[in-house]
């Protein structure tokens, strides 16, 4: 196989991989908000992590079976604004935009957040890694969620999401008075958008979702 050949080749692979990784982004919504537990424990890879020293499909679709069961009546979640950036040939993150509804009790929940993914080729598949959630709001759906502390659920205190602490620039953008004084900076590179964005920050102590 010559050089030419062996591109062609390596970019339909790219598209390809991407076209799947948005079906399975769209195949964790239908799943979820259908409570089909397996279908959904299967889009993660089979030593997904869950919670504190536990691991596996089996465990993430019975936790994920009993956190649905307790907190929602029904979902719906909408997937918008998704990039999908590739680590070489096996391994890719993502952002993901999810706006969602929640039937929980009387109250009826809007939520605004996003994920922020690591995705990896198993056995020819691409799969989640891990689904780390990044919130903005959550409020009853006559309740516009303005001001601070935007999360409110039903039956506890409002809180802070963590929908912008993946990315510095939002910090930064709010700490200066105008304009910013240095030139602008060289375009990120074409794969690496998001991680060029993100600085190295990271967000621990989250949840597998």
């Amino acid at each position: 196989m010559d050089d030419v050949q062996a591109e062609i080749l390596r970019r339909l692979d790219r598209i390809e991989s991407r076209d799947e990784i948005r079906q399975l982004i769209s195949k964790y919504s239908l799943a979820l908000d259908m409570r089909d537990m397996d279908a959904m424990a299967n889009l993660f890879v089979p030593d997904v992590k869950v919670g504190r020293g536990s691991s596996g499909r089996q465990a993430l679709r019975d936790w994920l079976d009993d956190t649905m069961r307790r907190q929602f009546d029904g979902t719906s979640h909408h997937v918008g604004t998704t990039i999908i950036e590739f680590i070489g040939t096996e391994e890719a993150v993502g952002v993901v935009y999810s706006k969602n509804e929640h039937e929980t009790g009387a109250e009826w929940v809007i939520m605004q957040m996003m994920y922020y993914d690591h995705y990896r080729r198993v056995d020819g598949r691409w799969c989640f890694a891990k689904r780390q959630p990044l919130y903005w709001y959550a409020t009853d759906l006559n309740r516009p969620p303005i001001g601070s502390r935007k999360m409110r659920w039903p039956g506890r205190e409002p809180y802070e999401g963590s929908f912008h602490d993946l990315f510095p620039s939002w910090e930064t953008y709010w700490s200066r008075k105008g304009a910013p004084s240095e030139p602008i900076g060289e375009p990120a590179p074409l794969e690496a958008f998001i991680e060029t964005m993100r600085a190295g920050r990271e967000i621990r102590g989250q949840r597998v979702r």
